[in-house]
């Protein structure tokens, strides 16, 4: 049974907050980038998606901390995050100068791939405003103080925006720890974001700052690889297969040197197409040792994106339920199986189908 020194609900505005960037999503369906017409707006970001799981699926009290350009674009994704339930009150809005040449609002235009061809990401995000947020722009007292807070979570794709955004994640996961606030942080190494600032010895450094004061660390193979600098044994060179029993070795090795973690997670997922993966997921804590989900063999999926934190979200909402974390990991992992099944970064599921499929549940029609 893993125990978490969680703060009682009744004294918590919200049961989590995250603290990340929302981008605005443009998707060609079943399209490319390069030849469409048209595009599906949708909100994500790798830490608001965690809030947003949390509140619709479910119907937790959540909040983002952000920073958005208070123009048309970004007005755009406050609806759609007013859309998800998630609170807006945290979220810092900048005047715009007009045409974005000093700061602007993310987009992100993602392909969701098919068969042989991959899922793609291409990010439009330099100088905006939530790269831009600064540890003093925040009220952390207030937040996780007066108002209150259960649940903390961010990660790495945030602090790699700019050394403000690592300096600012620093700041709120300090004054979380401060207040008995639990901290997650995804480690979601992204290359992208890292290369023109130092690469896997920038990410390093600021991962290895912030992970002293994470009770629940969550990452893949090649997040606590390039983030943290762990090895994992028994990963060819294509990532194909993952021996288990080496990620568990990594696992011991990282409990040893961050003695502060309550939880360690990470999923596990084969890609054999873009649109068929293996799937599920391994946890561990000091009381329950190392716990796995029911892995899904050749899961069909619809739009990759999102899956990873749907896992996250569904973990965390167990864990906050009190659940052992056998049970959490299941819910992880399920929840985020459904998310991969619907287009967007954002889940469309509900704690019933959650707990159905965790359970065993198979895809008959429900009527």
């Amino acid at each position: 049974m893993t125990t978490l020194p969680l703060r009682p609900a009744a004294d918590c505005r919200y049961d989590a907050v995250s603290l990340g960037e929302v981008m605005l999503r443009l998707d060609p369906g079943e399209g490319r980038v390069r030849t469409t017409r048209q595009f599906r707006a949708s909100e994500g970001g790798g830490e608001y998606n965690v809030a947003r799981g949390l509140r619709r699926a479910f119907g937790l009290r959540t909040g983002i901390v952000t920073a958005l350009v208070d123009n048309e674009v970004g007005r755009l994704v406050e609806d759609c995050i007013l859309a998800g339930g998630v609170d807006t009150e945290h979220i810092r809005w900048v005047p715009s100068d007009g045409v974005g040449r000093s700061v602007r609002n993310g987009l992100n235009f993602t392909e969701r791939g098919f068969g042989v061809r991959g899922a793609v990401g291409v990010s439009d995000r330099g100088h905006t405003a939530a790269s831009q947020l600064r540890a003093e722009d925040v009220d952390w007292d207030d937040l996780f103080g007066r108002q209150g807070a259960r649940w903390l979570h961010t990660g790495g794709i945030f602090a790699a925006l700019s050394e403000t955004s690592a300096e600012t994640t620093l700041a709120a996961v300090k004054a979380a720890r401060a207040h008995g606030t639990l901290v997650s942080y995804d480690l979601n190494y992204r290359p992208s974001l890292w290369k023109s600032i130092g690469g896997q010895a920038k990410a390093q450094e600021v991962n290895r700052a912030i992970a002293p004061y994470v009770d629940v660390m969550i990452g893949n193979e090649e997040d606590f690889t390039a983030s943290l600098g762990f090895e994992v044994e028994g990963v060819d060179a294509d990532l194909a297969e993952l021996d288990v029993s080496g990620f568990a070795a990594m696992i011991d090795r990282v409990a040893a040197e961050y003695p502060n973690f309550r939880v360690i997670a990470t999923t596990l997922r084969t890609v054999r197409t873009a649109t068929v993966n293996d799937w599920g997921a391994i946890a561990w804590s000091a009381d329950s040792g190392l716990v796995r989900a029911t892995h899904r063999e050749r899961l069909e999926i619809l739009d990759r994106v999102g899956g990873g934190d749907s896992f996250a979200s569904g973990l965390i909402a167990a864990l906050l339920d009190g659940e052992p974390l056998a049970t959490a990991v299941e819910w992880g992992a399920a929840h985020g199986a459904l998310a991969m099944t619907t287009p967007g970064d954002t889940s469309m599921a509900n704690r019933a189908e959650v707990l159905k499929l965790a359970g065993g549940g198979g895809a008959r029609v429900d009527r």
